[in-house]
């Protein structure tokens, strides 16, 4: 009987170790879940934040491009009206220098 209660008592402390090894085992899972799960979210805060700056930059390039097109646009159609102007001014130019010489368009009575 002796015996018995030998090997009961060894199973027991047997059990008792097993059991605190998977608790210890179970903790270190534990641990270790919650260091992977700062550094994930760290790197996802990392890798967002990068994005969105590399968004924010290429949103500024492109609104710059943009202002530079406008601003293209926007000379080319004043050159464009100043030619307009120039000729026009050239034109009467030389009907004035026609009517003062007397070379109107024939509706002077000159």
């Amino acid at each position: 009987m002796r015996d018995v209660i030998q090997r009961m008592l060894e199973a027991e402390a047997e059990a008792k170790r097993l059991v605190a090894e998977a608790d210890a085992k179970a903790e270190q899972v534990r641990v270790d879940a919650r260091r992977e799960a700062r550094e994930l979210a760290d790197r996802t805060r990392r890798d967002a934040q990068a994005e969105a700056e590399r968004l924010v930059q290429e949103t500024v390039r492109k609104a710059e491009d943009e202002k530079r097109s406008r601003l293209d646009q926007a000379a080319e159609a004043i050159r464009n009206e100043v030619r307009v102007d120039d000729r026009f001014r050239e034109e009467a130019v030389r009907t004035v220098v026609r009517a003062v010489r007397g070379q109107g368009d024939g509706t002077t009575g000159g």
